[in-house]
Parts: structure tokens; sequence; C-alpha cells
């Protein structure tokens, strides 16, 4: 969790390069708290993303109209149900107070599909690339996903989901890195398992 002020600047950029491209009225914006999550029990992470979130409204950084974080490395919809949970409590009139974070719970105003989106549009833009008969050929390779060997690095829920519809179209995910270590199985690894 070596988040640094230079790299939270390069994700914003990033960011509204992204969605400038696709003509989505969003970016710019991107944050972080310097610590290591496995140090910290459910209850003391609850205190310091509500903290944050508080600190946030106070110097007017969030909210539907303003800015509206997405869960990214580490978070999740558990940390997003914390921040529009704690937002609704700061701003109790505002009708459209949900709307100031992404990636919340379905049962908190959240919207289906959103978990799996980012691994589904790694899948997507990498099976456009496979596609792509001329450069693959190039390359000594069949176009095309199906029957392709892939590693995975993270199995969070970018690196799961990727895996996951990786796997459902044909692929063979021969290996896994994690922060603890890897694992490799040229037969393939059943992703369903984890």
């Amino acid at each position: 969790m070596a988040v640094t002020q230079d790299e939270v600047m390069a994700l914003a950029a990033l960011m509204t390069y992204k969605c400038a491209i696709v003509n989505v009225p969003f970016g710019g914006g991107k944050g972080g708290i310097k610590i290591d999550p496995k140090k910290y029990t459910p209850y003391e992470l609850e205190k310091i993303t509500r903290r944050y979130t508080s600190e946030l409204i106070k110097k007017n950084f969030i909210g539907p109209a303003v800015d509206v974080p997405a869960p990214d490395y580490g978070t999740g919809e558990r940390e997003m149900a914390w921040i529009v949970d704690t937002y609704a409590a700061m701003h109790p009139h505002e009708i459209d107070a949900a709307g100031c974070v992404t990636g919340k719970p379905v049962s908190q105003g959240g919207v289906r599909g959103r978990k799996e989106a980012t691994g589904l549009g790694v899948f997507y833009g990498l099976k456009e690339v496979c596609s792509m008969e001329e450069e693959m050929l190039k390359r000594g390779l069949t176009p095309g996903v199906e029957g392709k060997r892939v590693v995975v690095q993270g199995l969070g829920n970018v690196g799961y989901h990727s895996a996951k519809f990786f796997s459902e179209a044909g692929a063979i995910i021969v290996g896994i890195a994690e922060f603890e270590g890897s694992i490799s199985k040229p037969d393939g690894i059943d992703v369903k398992l984890w």
C-alpha cells in the first residue's frame, strides 16, 4: 500500500483520459489512504474509511455533482457502503446522496454487473486484440481466445473476473500470481474453485 502523491496524480490523469475517450463526463479524481489493510481489523478499517469520508466532505471533495469515488485496489463494496452511509448521514436532506460513490452493494443502490465490469473490460479488450488476425499471425499465434494460455496477476476482483471470463471463452488459466506467492498448472487452473 505504498501510495504516493505522484501515483495518485498519474491515476487521476489516466482516469480523465479514459473517460474523455469514451465521452463519459467523469474522471480526474483519485485518492488513497496509505495503510496496509491487512494490519487492521474490519472495525478499524471502517473507522478509517468513515474518517476519510468525513474529511472529503469537509473539503467538499465528494458528492454526486462533485467527485464520485469508486472501489480500487484494496477496496470493494464494503468500503463503498461505509462511504455512502457516512455521506448520507452528513447530508440527511440530500435526495441523491447515494450517488456520492459507485461500487456499493446492490442493496444500497449499487448497479448489477458493476463488480465484474472491470474484469469483463479486460477480457473484451484482450479478446479484441486476439481477434486481429494479421497481428496474431505475425506473432505466430492463432487468432481468437480459445486455447490461449493465460497468466493472471492478482486474483482480486479484476483478476478473478478476467480469469473467469477467459476460462468461459475457452482459454486455459495456467498461472496465478498473488502477493503471497504464485501457482502454475500447465493443464489449467479452475478459477471457480477460488
